[in-house]
């Protein structure tokens, strides 16, 4: 992808060169980074000393503390290569937007009959001299000294995150026939105008024309900047980097439908040498997710068996067997955990959604000051038995900071699901509509791959599965006005201090 510049005679060298990468939270981006000491000028990199590697994933670096990751650097075997510090920091130059008031002074009478009704254009400049039209505002009747409206711009749009870039405005005198006539102009810059009110940002309209062919011409009136106020959109990664943790939370169904585990027609067949559908999916999702908790523990439930050693039927069991700590140790804890369910329990019904939806909102009720978000995976083979309470329980939580993912595996009939998406039509229940849309359902067989690649298929099934979460997760913040919190410092190396005696 790209190579730092070299630091000479160090051993704890600080790069400058930043690296510019796309990111997607709900991809997997594998990163590695190589070290080596440079011995000659040759750009091959097989004529100088390897010094170490390092392996993680754009989420690491971006879901840890302050999105600053360190790691030992590995690769020499027996030899300690030290470490790396990898930081990570989102641009945003170009998430500004911000909102201006203008008015204008004796500006020339255009109007046989009347006044003039004046209008702004704003134009941004391009890197080839040339200008490209930005905004308009509103047309203020009948006058010389026009008070025009607020008006909100992204910084993207005004001067392209480009500061100095020039801004030119052209003041118009509106013609019903759209043969508007030219009153002047004046040029600026974003950082003109953001000292806001004051005398800098007082222009002169001029009109060349004029100008050139009358002496005493001064200007055809002036335009003042009556406010600039800059608004900066929050993103998924400021929260993430002010510190909100993603909790991860899997419920496992454990219906008989599903078939019986010892026969490899089930959906919970346990191949020794690939995963079922259910590992597939917890593993595809989970994955991603978990490079968002720093600390890696999993409630794993299942629901819809008989448990040992009563046989009771429970709708809300942890798959490790501790109803009172149902965490599991990173995805692989998960994995075990149901795959040692699988040989204790028996396969029942029937399939109920609700009390693992409310599981989960317990937790996510006692925590809504937005340092905590969390996620819901069900992986399920289907017909749901308590649709009206699901949807009871879908709507509540909907004012919670959760979101649920549903995916469907087999090749049954997924109608209902589809119905508690609330894509096409907001959940409801009881006349009560839910306040966002929170329910995410993909069936898992629109992504298996044709030629049988389980990694190609976990990829694009975590793809889809995962990329409304960011939105999910800025709606309730914005709903709820949490603001991010800030970031922590960033990280100043040691200095050597100097002893000295006196």
């Amino acid at each position: 992808f790209g190579r730092t510049e070299v630091i000479d005679n160090t051993l704890n060298p600080d790069f400058v060169r930043k690296f510019i990468l796309d990111y997607f939270f709900e991809e997997r981006e594998n990163l590695r980074f190589d070290l080596y000491d440079v011995d000659s000028k040759s750009p091959n990199l097989s004529k100088h000393d390897f010094l170490g590697q390092v392996f993680c994933t754009l989420g690491e670096i971006v879901g840890s503390q302050g999105s600053r990751l360190e790691k030992p650097i590995v690769g020499i075997p027996g030899r300690k290569c030290g470490t790396i510090i990898l930081t990570a920091e989102e641009l945003n130059c170009c998430r500004d937007a911000v909102l201006m008031q203008f008015c204008a002074n004796k500006l020339d009478k255009k109007d046989f009959f009347g006044k003039s009704d004046p209008f702004l254009v704003f134009y941004r400049s391009n890197e080839d001299g040339s200008f490209t039209i930005c905004h308009r505002t509103e047309v203020v009747k009948n006058t010389l000294n026009p008070v025009w409206q607020a008006f909100k711009i992204s910084v993207r749009a005004l001067c392209n995150g480009d500061y100095d870039r020039t801004i030119k405005v052209e003041v118009y005198d509106w013609d019903r026939d759209g043969s508007h006539d030219f009153i002047g102009e004046f040029t600026t810059s974003y950082r003109e105008l953001s000292r806001g009110q004051s005398q800098f940002n007082v222009y002169e309209v001029v009109n060349p024309k004029k100008k050139g062919k009358k002496k005493k011409y001064t200007n055809s009136g002036t335009v003042t900047l009556l406010s600039f106020l800059v608004e900066t959109e929050v993103s998924f990664l400021d929260y993430i980097k002010g510190g909100t943790q993603i909790n991860f939370t899997v419920a496992i169904d454990f219906t008989a439908s599903n078939g019986n585990p010892a026969q490899p027609t089930s959906l919970h067949y346990m191949n020794p040498y690939q995963l079922n559908a259910y590992g597939m999916a917890l593993k595809a999702v989970g994955e991603i997710v978990q490079d968002y908790d720093s600390d890696k523990m999993f409630p794993a439930l299942g629901f819809g068996a008989k448990l040992p050693p009563d046989g009771r039927i429970s709708h809300e069991f942890a798959l490790n067997g501790n109803p009172q700590n149902p965490y599991c140790n990173g995805i692989e804890g998960v994995m075990e955990a149901y795959y040692r369910s699988l040989k204790s329990v028996q396969l029942y019904g029937p399939t109920n959604f609700a009390p693992v939806i409310n599981h989960v909102a317990r937790y996510a009720s006692s925590v809504k000051d937005g340092s905590q978000y969390f996620v819901l995976l069900i992986v399920t083979d289907g017909v749901i038995s308590d649709m009206a309470q699901t949807k009871e329980s879908i709507v509540s939580a909907s004012k919670l900071p959760m979101s649920i993912i549903i995916v469907g595996v087999g090749p049954a009939e997924f109608d209902a699901m589809v119905e508690l998406d609330g894509d096409d039509v907001r959940v409801s229940s009881r006349g009560k509509y839910a306040e966002r849309d929170i329910v995410q359902f993909v069936p898992f067989r629109d992504y298996i791959d044709r030629s049988g690649n389980h990694i190609l298929s976990m990829a694009r099934l975590a793809k889809d599965v995962l990329a409304e979460i960011p939105e999910q997760f800025l709606s309730y913040m914005r709903a709820r006005g949490i603001k991010p919190s800030p970031a922590p410092p960033p990280y100043t190396p040691p200095t050597h201090v100097l002893q000295t005696q006196i």
